[in-house]
């Protein structure tokens, strides 16, 4: 029995890189493409090595110890002593309290340089973008440059964006893997995700919170593009047929799924902030 558990651990230590390498790709966040995702990958890793540290020889200390003191073996004895024993006391308490430690101050520090309210230092100009979470789609408003997409967002690589996310709909969570970490969206309050393409190519964006009947379907793509490619998309955009107000906002929020993506020219420039606020006029 104890060497068959030890095969089957040995078959699963190894299988589980093959698998990796594999299906890697399909990872995201283990092959990010921006900025942030690649710290938050990093830190990922950084943790489960530290986990290893302990783990690893926890696993070969307990099939020695099977091992050494089975029912069968004559020359060892079992010391019921080993308790109070100094060493192993320093080790069993000392390890995992230094351990604890060092995740506490790595956590604290990654906390802080990857909060994601602070912006990308770059020396490209950054780029706003508000998000709205609908029912059951994204809303992509460029408030400076006039136009919106739904379920689409093109941004330029190696430049700064900056996300301005609500809702207006049930609370929702937008999340682009492979650039970085997810971030809330509620109703009546405003919050931010800063991230950065470093490569060009299409990312798949969701959303990561439960929302109802239409939430599997609630997928975008991200496409990071060439500086060029990107204005000739919002040269593009600025001259869709289709447009983006008040009303056609209304009609546009109303609930439904899977909806292709749309461009819009933009004609209210203050809707978002019309959306943050439309639940806290008085009645």
């Amino acid at each position: 029995m104890l060497i068959f558990s030890g095969l089957m651990l040995l078959i699963i230590l190894i299988m589980q890189p093959l698998n990796i390498w594999h299906h890697g790709e399909n990872i995201a966040v283990l092959f990010p493409k921006g900025l942030i995702g690649v710290e938050e990958r990093n830190l990922l890793l950084i943790v489960q090595a530290l986990m290893l540290v302990i783990i690893i020889p926890v696993y070969i200390l307990t099939f020695v110890f099977s091992w050494v003191y089975r029912a069968d073996n004559p020359k060892d004895k079992y010391d019921p002593d080993l308790v109070d024993n100094f060493f192993a006391e320093c080790v069993w308490w000392g390890l995992p309290i230094v351990m604890v430690a060092i995740v506490s101050v790595l956590t604290w520090v990654k906390t802080y340089e990857l909060d994601p309210f602070k912006p990308i230092e770059s020396k490209n100009k950054e780029i706003k973008i508000q998000v709205v979470a609908l029912q059951w789609r994204w809303l992509f408003i460029y408030p400076e440059e006039k136009v919106a997409s739904l379920n689409f967002l093109q941004i330029p690589k190696d430049t700064p964006i900056r996300l301005e996310i609500t809702a207006d709909a049930p609370m929702n969570s937008l999340w682009i893997p492979q650039l970085g970490g997810q971030i809330y969206a509620m109703p009546n309050m405003k919050t931010e995700l800063n991230l950065i393409a470093n490569e060009e190519g299409d990312f798949r964006g969701s959303s990561a919170n439960i929302s109802g009947e239409g939430f599997s379907g609630m997928t975008f793509i991200t496409k990071a593009t060439s500086k060029e490619e990107y204005d000739k998309w919002i040269a593009l955009a600025k001259q869709s047929s289709k447009t983006l107000e008040n009303k056609s906002y209304q009609a546009l929020a109303l609930p439904s799924m899977n909806r292709e993506t749309e461009i819009f020219q933009l004609e209210e420039p203050n809707l978002f902030n019309k959306i943050l606020n439309k639940y806290m006029q008085m009645e």
